[in-house]
């Protein structure tokens, strides 16, 4: 069978890489913009950076931000309307995961309407059309978003979150410009920085990992590893390399799925609205060492790219503990929690782990598992 990578057809990376919105959208002849950002994002002045740019260059545009951090089939619902209504001809998403997924929900809802009702894009749709013209601007250094096929909607009648995958929904032109991210609070930096970490992790020895996805997921565990803690203090460094480090690690997840830490913790989102990148990073080290038999040699590779010396001189024992224990000093140097004691409620733990186990992103997982063993590993973490 044919390995397939699908990535963004442009996508620019640097300071000042917004400027080139401008040109893209009248090369293209695009008359309106619709700007789907949540509404912190537009309070501090981060989505005003992008608004200025097409105002300099007298380009038309409506906002949209009826979004949530953990975006709701309603917020996809009520942005398709807002997008007929809004005589826009294409969409700018600027944010983090939640206001990329719900414009990429948005845009293959309106070019595919007999998708409607949102829940029937679960798992692979078959949708006809590509989604509307799309440029994403990421203001975290985490979701990857931007060059991904995936996207994450929650169902609050049923307490879930449900993931998509779908070719036509990936970005058109990604714009990746660390300058975008630089408002970003240390917790954020923190926890989206873990998710990229986690993606890169999970992405390297899911099932489905060969060797151009690998070349990309060690890429950006070496970039994580060495950039975040500089990112969490603000530093210019730390957010270009951070900047750089989750988009390489989208390119290869979003192309070969992730594991059960993704599954573990979608529904603590959906429950409890826990950040996906917290959630992801408690998870991570306990989810790394339940997989460990799975991975032949790859937490060696692992190890070695988070920078822990002498690896080659190691036992399998030695650099598979070695690579567990580099991620967990790394979400500590961070400030991440180290259990989930202080977000679970024992009670729902069953509902938890038969979520985790439906979760589209379990296949993927370098371990077979089972509802019973998913509900072990949460238990072991309060």
């Amino acid at each position: 069978m044919a390995n397939r990578i699908v990535l963004n057809g442009v996508s620019y990376h640097g300071k000042g890489a917004i400027a080139n919105i401008a040109d893209e959208v009248k090369a293209k002849g695009f008359q309106k913009a619709f700007v789907c950002s949540d509404p912190d994002l537009i309070k501090f002045g981060v989505t005003d950076k992008v608004l200025d740019v097409l105002k300099g260059a007298g380009l038309s545009y409506e906002i949209y931000s009826d979004i949530k951090a953990n975006p709701t089939i309603e917020n996809v619902q009520h942005g398709v309307a807002a997008f007929q209504k809004s005589g826009a001809d294409y969409i700018i998403a600027i944010g983090g995961g939640s206001s990329m997924d719900t414009a990429k929900a948005i845009g293959i809802i309106v070019n595919n309407p007999e998708f409607a009702d949102v829940r029937s894009l679960e798992g692979v749709a078959p949708t006809k059309k590509k989604c509307v013209f799309t440029i994403a601007v990421p203001t975290t250094a985490g979701t990857a978003a931007e060059v991904t096929i995936n996207y994450v909607i929650t169902d609050t009648e049923k307490n879930r979150k449900f993931v998509c995958v779908d070719v036509n929904d990936i970005p058109d032109i990604a714009v990746v410009d660390p300058d975008m991210m630089s408002s970003m609070p240390a917790g954020l930096t923190a926890a989206t920085g873990m998710d990229a970490l986690t993606h890169a992790i999970e992405g390297y020895i899911t099932k489905g990992a060969w060797e151009m996805t690998d070349m990309f997921h060690l890429k950006a565990i070496e970039l994580v590893s060495k950039h975040l803690r500089g990112a969490v203090k603000n530093t210019v460094e730390g957010r270009e390399g951070m900047a750089l480090a989750q988009y390489i690690a989208g390119m290869g997840f979003s192309n070969v799925g992730l594991g059960i830490v993704h599954s573990m913790a979608h529904p603590l989102g959906a429950l409890y609205d826990t950040p996906h990148g917290v959630a992801n990073a408690i998870i991570l080290p306990t989810v790394m060492e339940y997989n460990a038999p799975a991975t032949g040699e790859k937490y060696r590779e692992i190890a070695k790219a988070m920078g822990v010396a002498g690896t080659e001189s190691m036992s399998q024992e030695e650099y598979r503990a070695a690579a567990i224990n580099a991620v967990r000093q790394l979400s500590k140097d961070v400030g991440i929690p180290a259990d989930l004691k202080e977000i679970v409620k024992p009670k729902d733990l069953d509902f938890l782990a038969e979520s985790a186990y439906a979760d589209a992103c379990r296949p993927g997982n370098p371990r077979d598992t089972s509802a019973a063993e998913i509900k072990a590993l949460y238990e072991s973490l309060l």
